[in-house]
């Protein structure tokens, strides 16, 4: 990843952190994206005391202008784009059923975990197609996108949906060499899964029930997958949902 340049949303705190810093430890100059402008800034700070090469541009990924001023804000900063990681995204009421959820909860996961993938591919290959160039794009999803499980019903639709467009995307841009994948983290510790859990312990060990491996995974394993796949040592891959979850996905 050498002098490429690398966007990622949500890169305040956790998946999207310890990619920022993977990514800057390989070389690449980082753009760090997250609504949150401290925490952002926190993750540029960090990279930057490595030895590393970042900046950072705010952003809600729900709002189309902002996405577009964001992908102009990194080729202004340095020049071009080469990736992205489309990581930002909530996670609403995890505990509503199909009939509980309320019209809000349903709109902010399709708003931010769905829409705010589609304005940043949208934005970021155009991009790509301007410069003539290849480009790498992860996105997102969950072990929710791939399988069906109880409560958190928007959520799972959304990922889902970010699995679906991940395949389109990928297919309608290969022959410009423009590869899409996804990744489909299982329960990783990041603090959007101690707020899931409300920092409860018991809920931590249901959590690690569900993994095959008998433990959590850690933001930094997801990330090692983000940067390999959008390296040129992934070429031949594209429309892949990566499930990086312990063997959850396979149990």
């Amino acid at each position: 990843m050498k002098d490429k340049t690398v966007l990622i949303t949500g890169a305040g705190s956790g998946i999207g952190r310890q990619s920022a810093l993977l990514f800057a430890s390989e070389g690449a100059r980082v753009v760090v994206s997250d609504i949150n402008v401290e925490a952002g800034e926190g993750t540029v700070e960090q990279i930057k005391t490595a030895g590393g090469e970042a900046t950072f541009i705010a952003c809600d990924v729900s709002k189309g202008p902002q996405v577009e001023a964001l992908v102009q804000g990194a080729v202004d900063a340095y020049g071009r784009l080469d990736a992205a990681f489309n990581n930002a995204g909530v996670e609403g009421d995890t505990q509503a059923t199909t009939i509980t959820c309320t019209e809000e909860n349903f709109d902010l996961n399709i708003a931010v975990n769905l829409k705010g993938v589609w304005w940043c591919m949208k934005y970021e290959i155009e991009q790509f197609l301007r410069q003539g160039s290849s480009g790498a794009i992860v996105n997102t999803s969950s072990l929710a996108g791939l399988k069906g499980v109880p409560r958190g019903n928007a959520y799972v639709a959304a990922k889902h949906g970010v699995i679906g467009m991940t395949k389109s995307a990928a297919m309608e841009f290969a022959n410009k060499d423009i590869r899409v994948n996804a990744v489909c983290p299982g329960a990783i510790e990041t603090p959007m899964l101690d707020r899931i859990v409300h920092g409860s312990e018991k809920g931590y060990e249901t959590m690690r029930r569900m993994e095959p491996v008998g433990r959590l995974g850690k933001p930094g394993e997801i990330a090692e997958a983000v940067v390999w796949l959008c390296s040129d040592r992934a070429s031949f891959v594209t429309g892949l949902a990566m499930s990086v979850d312990g063997g959850a996905f396979a149990r």
